[in-house]
């Protein structure tokens, strides 16, 4: 079982910044890969940016250059920095992770929300 937790979310103006956190419950985390996905009212969830447990890292191309996903493994979380937001990143983004089974987990979420 994995908990995920999302926090650092809000309100922001265009162009300004958030730092995402994902706090996990897992006696794996160094060996786990994680994802931050994203659903806009009315969209499917997407994917926004991905880290494995070797540090392989992949971004959608929305976001390359302006978000950056990273891992702390000695406190079991995950982050994504976000610099240059648009108000098309405007969204509910979520943590994700998968186990070794194909079972997945997500977080609650946290709003992301980007004036213009």
């Amino acid at each position: 079982q994995v908990q995920l937790v999302e926090s650092g979310g809000g309100l922001v103006q265009a162009g300004g910044s958030l730092r995402l956190s994902c706090a996990a419950s897992t006696t794996i985390f160094g060996a786990k890969a994680f994802d931050w996905y994203r659903q806009a009212p009315g969209m499917q969830r997407e994917l926004v940016a991905a880290i494995t447990g070797g540090g392989t890292i992949n971004y959608a191309d929305s976001v390359k250059g302006r978000f950056t996903i990273s891992r702390d493994n000695a406190k079991n979380t995950v982050y994504l920095q976000m610099n240059s937001l648009k108000p098309e990143d405007t969204a509910v983004y979520y943590c994700h992770t998968r186990s070794a089974l194909g079972r997945d987990y997500w977080g609650q979420g946290t709003q992301v929300t980007v004036s213009s």
